[in-house]
């Protein structure tokens, strides 16, 4: 949503000299906007100037009325593809005799807001011609880019956006680049990461420390080391990758070993669109996504004979794919003139990184943690100030689901749709993002991870600096999950120092994330939030929760859960599935019978120690957790007994689904008066439909579609009772899309309007928006 101000001109003559000054704020630098506004001015004939400031494109325009008014709609309609304007004003000022022409100036710092940051973009369409036409004199060059393109948000180092402000600061234009930065009619016109084989930045290659320097030779190399079935690092936008031949089960193994990755899926690149469509089946809204100027990751169908090895996406149907973004990934997948190496169509891309460590980007970083992981290094001496991961996205219906919202995305603002005083929301332990908000925007950082050591602590702590720094504010206060226990809890706590810390509960700022994402704050609405684990208000572990959120958003009703079951050890019953089977068949009142498969997984031993646990209370906790519930469903279907990381069970529950074919048995989540939703009925149908050896992906859709039933039976109950028509599906457990539209399509069957993640992941990634506009909404009852 955007706002315009424009004060109406003095009446008068139409060719009468009319001059206003104009305030564009959004996304307005490093976008090309000031070389459009001067294009724009030369055709219409009108002059005045443009510049940046820290705040806004500032602008002054004189000319006829007619041709004055008409600058001022093409502002917006024929704005730049990868601006967004947020707000215009413009003013009536008095014109300057004798001006002629229209020039862009020299920045000026402002006082007020800082302008929003473009995010890093694909490299564009001309940038890719140019670069395999050896008639360009960019041929081949790894760094091509214009306005329309490339890096902005990792190359930043301060505002307003020009280049002795970014990480190119470093490499002086040559006097071709600087002819066309300087040439209003040029697509580079202006453009700060500008530069050419002369004057930008170098390739080289180094493997068994031997250095291979030049573009091409470096990525002669780079083919050979791949084609070897070797690791290779590559230096990217916002941190360094490793590289494997996709297909190759020998190179994809020793990843996996090095990264300490189990069993959790690799995304993979792949040369063009034609090649993704032999990995997966892509649909036109994939397709779309997939080369949009974000490219992300997008989980897609994978086909059977998808030419990569199995042990990419083990036992998953699903495959992570995205298209080459920078001119160097292009490269990589183009012969190299007069090198026979071969030359890749898919790779694996995977982050730099050991798991649950953050992405190695910086240059002495990577001497050394790289060779550690990878057998060679393809780098570059373009320093990256901002890591920024790749973002991860599913598309539903034509819509994206966020996974991770990071790299193409970030640090775009949420409007809130009211202001704010500048508050820093730490988000959670798993999948950290943080959130500062200033004005009206709410900025989401890009991805910093999970907050499980030393290193990821201090990238959150450098992350937080940058992105303040970014917007020159101090926040005025803090928020925080309740949990007790979390490092980005007690790290708020140490700095928060006099000003207000706000503690709020996890599944309240699910709810509230999607609210402020769509900018409905203050609506009331039935929000059903369903994930792993959440600090309730009463200390048991929550996750199955449906919460009632009047007017005040900030504040909250619990009026459903799933039914409390023991947690038996904790962290172990997270990690083993079948102890949270067993867990759920005792709760149930199902003996631990030899046929059901979490009992056959487990070892006398492991079965003597669950069964304590859960007789005596030791070493458990209280748990509503639907993403345990889907778990034990996983385990007592012969899924998956253990996982290697997070959600794997669940995921592997919902692809055997999908495979359903015939009609599903009725099972039943019973729904009390209470609002609590008891499994013990669904649990004796699995157990039932077992026996009578009914398919298990059979069984496992109907669960689902238990599920979905009991979720629009209960918020059809609360909405009628309390007159809300606004329903909310958020949680991690609703990155699963088959339960997600299952329950979304029964409850606007129902009569409610649904509301779903489009912005910020459903998942813990999206939490720190939600606390973010809780603390704001107390801060604005502690002014009245």
């Amino acid at each position: 949503m955007t706002a315009t101000r424009v004060r109406p001109a003095p009446t008068g003559r139409s060719d009468a000299a009319q001059r206003l000054r104009v305030t564009v704020e959004g996304v307005v630098q490093g976008v090309g906007f000031r070389p459009f506004v001067h294009r724009l001015a030369t055709e219409l004939g009108v002059a005045g100037f443009v510049g940046n400031d820290s705040s806004s494109v500032f602008i002054e325009v004189q000319g006829p009325s007619p041709k004055v008014e008409e600058f001022l709609r093409r502002l917006r309609t024929d704005a730049p593809p990868l601006a967004r304007i947020v707000a215009l004003r413009a003013d009536p000022v008095a014109p300057v005799a004798g001006e002629s022409g229209f020039r862009i100036v020299a920045s000026r710092s402002a006082d007020g807001a800082r302008t929003l940051v473009s995010p890093d973009v694909a490299v564009c369409d001309d940038c890719v011609r140019e670069l395999f036409d050896p008639a360009d004199r960019r041929y081949r060059h790894p760094f091509i880019t214009c306005t329309n393109c490339g890096p902005r948000f990792t190359i930043i180092r301060s505002l307003p956006y020009d280049r002795p402000a970014t990480t190119m600061a470093d490499f002086p234009m040559c006097p071709a680049c600087a002819a066309e930065y300087h040439d209003p009619a040029n697509r580079r016109f202006h453009a700060q990461p500008l530069c050419c084989p002369d004057c930008g930045p170098r390739l080289s290659f180094v493997r068994d420390e031997e250095t291979v320097t030049g573009s091409d030779a470096a990525l002669a190399a780079a083919h050979q080391a791949l084609a070897e079935e070797l690791v290779v690092a590559v230096k990217g936008i916002g941190g360094y990758h490793l590289a494997c031949a996709a297909d190759s089960e020998t190179a994809v193994r020793l990843l996996r070993e090095r990264k300490a990755r189990a069993g959790k899926p690799f995304a993979v690149m792949a040369r063009d669109l034609a090649v993704a469509r032999r990995l997966a089946e892509i649909d036109a809204a994939e397709a779309a996504v997939l080369t949009s100027p974000a490219r992300p990751i997008v989980l897609l169908r994978r086909r059977p004979d998808a030419p990569v090895a199995e042990g990419v996406a083990p036992g998953n149907p699903l495959i992570g794919v995205m298209l080459p973004y920078s001119p160097l990934h292009h490269l990589l997948f183009a012969p190299v003139p007069g090198s026979a190496a071969p030359v890749p169509e898919v790779l694996v891309l995977t982050s730099a990184n050991i798991s649950d460590e953050p992405i190695c980007f910086d240059d002495e970083d990577a001497r050394t943690r790289l060779p550690l992981l990878a057998d060679a290094v393809l780098t570059h001496d373009r320093p990256i100030h901002v890591p920024c991961d790749d973002s991860v996205v599913r598309v539903v219906d034509g819509h994206e689901l966020p996974i991770r919202r990071s790299r193409g995305y970030a640090p775009l603002p949420i409007r809130l749709g009211r202001r704010s005083e500048v508050i820093l929301a730490v988000g959670g332990e798993l999948k950290n993002t943080f959130c500062v908000t200033e004005g009206e925007h709410a900025f989401c950082s890009a991805h910093v991870g999970d907050m499980g050591s030393l290193e990821t602590l201090r990238a959150f702590e450098r992350a937080v600096g940058q992105l303040t720094a970014f917007h020159g504010v101090q926040p005025a206060r803090l928020a925080a999950d309740a949990h007790p226990g979390y490092l980005t809890r007690r790290w708020a706590e140490r700095h928060a120092g006099d000003r207000p810390l706000h503690l709020v509960q996890h599944h309240h700022a699910h709810v509230v994330s999607l609210l402020a994402e769509h900018g409905r704050l203050g609506e009331p609405i039935v929000g059903v939030a369903f994930d792993g684990t959440g600090y309730g208000t009463d200390g048991a572990v929550w996750g199955g929760e449906v919460l009632l959120l009047g007017s005040d958003s900030h504040r909250f009703t619990r009026v459903g859960h799933l039914r409390a079951v023991r947690l038996p050890g904790g962290d172990a019953a997270v990690r083993n599935p079948c102890r949270m089977a067993l867990s759920h068949l005792a709760s149930a009142g199902i003996p631990w019978d030899d046929d059901l498969p979490p009992v056959a997984a487990c070892e006398p031993a492991e079965l003597r120690a669950v069964r304590s646990q859960l007789d005596s209370g030791l070493g458990c906790a209280d748990c509503t957790s639907m993403g345990r519930l889907f778990d034990a469903v996983s385990s007592l279907l012969g899924v998956r007994h253990r996982i290697s990381y997070e959600g794997q069970a669940a995921i592997e529950l919902e692809a055997l689904a999908t495979v359903a074919d015939g009609e599903l048995p009725s099972l039943r989540l019973a729904v009390g008066p209470d609002g609590v939703l008891d499994p013990t009925p669904l649990l004796h149908g699995l157990v039932a439909g077992l026996r009578d050896g009914t398919p298990v992906a059979t069984l496992a859709a109907a669960f689902h579609q238990a599920v979905a039933v009991a979720v629009a039976e209960l918020v059809t109950r609360v909405g009628r009772e309390r007159g809300i028509r606004l329903a909310g599906l958020t949680g991690g457990v609703f990155q699963n899309v088959l339960l997600l539209r299952a329950c979304r399509d029964r409850l606007r069957k129902a009569g409610f309007e649904v509301l779903t993640h489009r912005v910020v992941p459903p998942n813990d990634g999206g939490l720190a928006l939600g606390q973010a506009a809780v603390a704001a909404l107390h801060a604005s009852d502690e002014e009245e």
